[in-house]
């Protein structure tokens, strides 16, 4: 099984250039439907509990067992990478049939995005920071530029150009966009850069306090520091910050395609539930104010 994993995984990152994100990501749950088989094999339910084995009736199972513990998009990422990994496997010779593929993905919850609203983001921008140049760098990248933030934290110093005031940023499925740099930004990140001795464009462009590349959950633990420091009481994740910064160009004006080519949206229908978060401010705004509104 081990040799099978470690196969798909160059598949993964040679053949179908996927994130490195995205490839934990496949692996871990492959690794966790792997320990369900072997649950399954110590009840005496089957025999062989082998891939080549695996069947419709077993899926269903496995992804039952998930709906008492998981949300519906973790459901649906779980059942892509199965049938990514049984494809590969077909491909291989190894299965006959995809049985991913006879399972149907879970219908979606339709939500809005968690946002914060303009006044707090300036709150965080000019509060949240404390004294740390690179925490207040991170703020207002991930706000100035919408950035995920796995594409954050695999910003290299080369990455940036703060002459044009751009990023070259790597983002899902390996592709690259351009997105530009506000000064707030420009200027948080000339600041953290200065700070820092003999830097090369290979270096990674966030360090940890012993000299390594910043992690994700790193980012996500300090910024729920620096919210409270910024008087924000409400939980936000750096993927807020990115909504946040979505809905804020939307409310001024921006035109949609120009946030999908920001955002690096591959559908413009992703980029389009933004819409929704706007209507929903002005129907907010609206009730509020207007004399004749339902809430009256």
């Amino acid at each position: 099984m081990d040799e099978l994993l470690d196969q798909f995984s160059r598949h993964l990152s040679v053949e179908r250039n996927v994130s490195p994100h995205t490839q934990r990501a496949y692996l871990q749950d492959l690794k966790d439907f792997f320990t369900f088989l072997d649950g399954l094999a110590e009840g005496n339910e089957r025999a062989d509990h082998g891939v080549s084995a695996v069947s419709k009736v077993v899926l269903r199972r496995y992804l039952a067992l998930l709906h008492k513990t998981h949300r519906k998009s973790s459901i649906a990422r779980k059942l892509a990478a199965l049938r990514t990994f049984f494809r590969f496997l077909q491909r291989e010779g190894v299965v006959s049939v995809n049985p991913g593929e006879m399972v149907g993905t879970p219908r979606q919850e339709k939500y809005l995005p968690r946002t914060l609203s303009a006044d707090e983001a300036y709150a965080l921008m000019e509060r949240g920071g404390g004294a740390s140049l690179r925490d207040r760098a991170i703020l207002e990248t991930l706000y100035s530029c919408g950035l995920r933030v796995g594409e954050l934290e695999s910003l290299n110093v080369g990455s940036i150009d703060l002459v044009e005031g751009v990023v070259r940023v790597v983002g899902k499925g390996r592709k690259e966009r351009i997105v530009p740099i506000g000064s707030k930004a420009r200027t948080a990140l000339h600041d953290y850069l200065e700070s820092r001795v003999g830097v090369k464009d290979q270096d990674p462009l966030f360090l940890n306090r012993f000299g390594k590349r910043l992690t994700s959950r790193s980012i996500e633990r300090n910024l729920k520091k620096h919210l409270l420091q910024a008087g924000i009481l409400r939980d936000a994740t750096p993927h807020a910050l990115r909504h946040s910064f979505a809905t804020h160009l939307l409310d001024s004006g921006a035109d949609l395609r120009a946030i999908q080519e920001l955002l690096g949206h591959a559908s413009l229908s992703t980029t389009q539930k933004y819409t929704q978060v706007s209507v929903d401010h002005l129907m907010s705004v609206y009730d509020k104010a207007h004399p004749r509104s339902r809430k009256k």
